[in-house]
């Protein structure tokens, strides 16, 4: 039996982890074509069969999972020796990928993204940006960004960007003639523009006050799916919506906003970006943490 490279047992890892050549392939930066090639020639080399492929799926064989289960900690010791080196070295290397909702790379491509890329050049950052909640650890992420709520529980969170504030907001224009919403439960006698959220499902607006909290499945002829465009077509007459503060600000400051409700949008815990508890945390992701917590103020 001829012996796989370090790379051919990588690409076997990244697919069988993965079930999917396509997310495999732009995991490890590579194309698909050259992935299948890969797996290919590393089962010929072994002389067994490592996946079952179909059109429209990928499974492992016993054997495939037979030497993933003994392979992935291999992996680990490996990647946890070179980052001890790099450590040792003084410098940060390698890749860093975070996962991270649409604020969260905002506020991080701001704050953060910059001042880290100047002090770690040798540092690889792929951060995307999608609004569905992924697992990390399957998706081959090292971390992610989500509201503190919905981080799993299974992760280790550093919060971060202090607290957020969800507001009702309309245009002048709107509420002229008619009566503001005193109460949640008044949003049923107005035009509302609803959110899809990420997953399909309509997001039901949550209102808290006094210990009392609602959540109200607004009525609406519009639904949008994202922040910006909610903002927009609240200024633009279309009826109320509801967003995280920070977007209606400019709107609000220009008179092209007003808010309604006040009295029902407290603040709630804010972003937060999170990483698996059992994985050694490497070099990249600690650095980058450490100056996320030192220009937030908490390190």
């Amino acid at each position: 039996m001829v012996r796989p490279s370090l790379n051919d047992l990588a690409a076997f890892a990244a697919v069988a982890n993965h079930l999917s050549f396509r997310e495999a392939a732009d995991t490890m930066g590579v194309s698909r074509s050259a992935l299948s090639h890969a797996i290919i020639g590393l089962e010929a080399k072994l002389g067994v069969r490592l996946f079952n492929r179909t059109t429209r799926s990928v499974s492992l064989t016993q054997a495939g999972a037979n030497l993933l289960a003994r392979l992935d900690p291999v992996l680990q010791d490996l990647d946890q020796a070179l980052d001890t080196l790099a450590e040792e070295r003084g410098t940060p290397s390698g890749t860093l990928r975070i996962n991270a909702n649409k604020s969260g790379a905002s506020i991080l491509l701001a704050n953060v993204v910059p001042r880290f890329l100047d002090l770690y050049p040798d540092v690889e950052l792929d951060l995307v940006s999608e609004g569905r909640l992924v697992d990390i650890v399957e998706q081959g992420f090292d971390a992610g960004v989500r509201l503190l709520e919905s981080v799993p529980r299974d992760m280790v969170a550093v919060k971060f960007g202090g607290d957020v504030r969800f507001i009702t907001v309309a245009a002048p224009s709107y509420l002229e003639g008619g009566k503001a919403p005193k109460t949640p439960d008044d949003l049923h006698a107005h035009r509302c523009i609803r959110q899809r959220l990420p997953s399909g499902k309509r997001y039901r607006w949550e209102f808290a006050k006094r210990g009392a909290e609602i959540a109200v499945d607004v009525p609406g002829n519009l639904t949008l799916d994202d922040n910006d465009l909610l903002v927009r077509a609240a200024a633009a007459g279309r009826g109320i919506a509801y967003v995280p503060e920070h977007f209606a600000k400019p709107f609000l400051a220009s008179g092209e906003l007003v808010t309604v409700l006040d009295d029902w949008c407290p603040p709630t815990p804010g972003l937060a970006l999170y990483y698996p508890s059992s994985r050694h945390l490497a070099s990249p992701l600690r650095a980058f943490i450490d100056l996320l917590k030192q220009l937030d103020g908490n390190g």
